[in-house]
């Protein structure tokens, strides 16, 4: 029998439909996944069997051929699981094939049964309420996808109540809520003590949105300087917000006081970090910090230490407000609508220009970092 079921793949910040269709047929027992899987996917074979044989349903000893389409387009992650299980399950029978019609499915599944979380959840909100379809999601992420207006969302614990939901309408009404996180407290302009120049020219920036860099010895508050930049800024209107989380949730690294905070984000990558790291990409591609701070402030300590390669990948980014990923199977978007603060020594020692303490560098070295500069 065949069954059919609709899920999603994110690609950048967008979530875009995929269709996962499953065929039990005659033959030895074998699993076939199509539709450019990656590892993660491919491997659901083992997490789907395990989860059906534990939630008590009936583990086909057929030919099974999932197909993930389109199937020119990569799919990548654990998300695909409840969506292949519940296929699966109305392909043997074992579940109405007509339930499965109005819902879009997303969800990593335990060996155990247990629905686990899964990264961008948002978006996928998003792409439900486009298309008019029910989501099915597991609870723990339940919250953020509720940001989304209009949304029809149905949170699952396990493989069960997917099961249930869908064959009899009997979802889970007493879901177990995250513990209130409340959000971290903004560092305050006013605890500033002296530096009326540094407090002036943070202002102006804050005020015209514009990138900043900050040269002094170390100990003169550069970086507690740049904390406090994020407080001037006005909080982020309900769109930014979303836009925020969206980021982070693709990129796995959503904090739950991000989800309701107004806040603008403060990144501080150490000037080590990799190209890929600060503008986004490797095998996903994944957001970078400078799309982590996007709608907030990206700050580089010891700017002059950065390889000239970081500072040249900033260019496009900065100008266009987004970063372009290009890849072999096309060019994915993340957005970087950042305000850059850079902070350096004025010498490799620190201390040129100080009024007490001598420099120590040799004219040589000044000169080859003032180059860098």
């Amino acid at each position: 029998m065949l069954a059919s079921i609709q899920s999603a793949a994110l690609v950048g910040i967008r979530a875009l439909p995929v269709t996962v269709e499953v065929h039990a047929g005659r033959g030895l027992p074998q699993w076939v996944i199509t539709g450019l899987p990656d590892g993660a996917v491919r491997e659901s074979r083992e997490r789907v069997c395990a989860a059906l044989a534990q939630s008590g349903f009936e583990v086909p000893a057929r030919r099974i051929i999932v197909n993930l389409g389109p199937a020119d387009l990569r799919k990548a992650g654990t998300a695909f699981d409840l969506p292949i299980a519940l296929a699966l399950l109305a392909a043997t029978g074992q579940l109405a094939g007509e339930s499965l019609a109005g819902a879009l499915v997303v969800g990593e599944l335990g060996l155990d049964g247990t629905v686990r979380a899964v990264r961008g959840a948002l978006p996928v909100a998003r792409l439900a309420v486009e298309a008019g379809r029910t989501l099915v999601l597991p609870a723990s992420v339940a919250d953020e996808a509720a940001l989304v207006p209009a949304v029809r969302a149905r949170p699952v614990h396990t493989l069960r109540d997917a099961v249930a939901g869908l064959s009899h309408g009997r979802w889970p009404t007493h879901l177990a809520a995250p513990p209130a996180v409340a959000p971290a407290a903004c560092d305050d302009l006013a605890d500033v003590v002296g530096q009326p120049a540094a407090v002036r020219a943070l202002v102006v920036a804050a005020a015209g949105h514009h990138n900043l860099a900050m040269v002094g010895p170390p100990g003169a508050g550069k970086t507690m300087l740049a904390r406090r930049l994020p407080g001037l800024l006005p909080p982020l209107d309900d769109e930014a917000r979303l836009d925020v989380v969206a980021v982070h949730s693709v990129a796995g690294v959503l904090d739950p006081a991000r989800l309701h905070a107004t806040q603008r984000p403060f990144r501080a990558p150490h000037h080590t970090i990799s190209v890929a790291g600060l503008v986004g990409g490797g095998p996903g591609p994944r957001p970078g910090e400078v799309s982590l701070a996007h709608h907030g402030v990206l700050f580089l300590d010891e700017a002059s230490l950065c390889h000239a390669s970081l500072l040249d990948a900033l260019r496009q980014p900065i100008e266009d407000r987004e970063v372009t990923v290009a890849r072999v199977g096309g060019a994915l978007r993340f957005p970087s609508d950042v305000l850059l603060v850079l902070a350096m020594n004025p010498c490799p020692c620190g201390h040129a220009g100080h009024p007490t303490v001598p420099c120590r560098c040799a004219p040589v070295a000044l000169a080859r970092y003032a180059q860098r500069m």
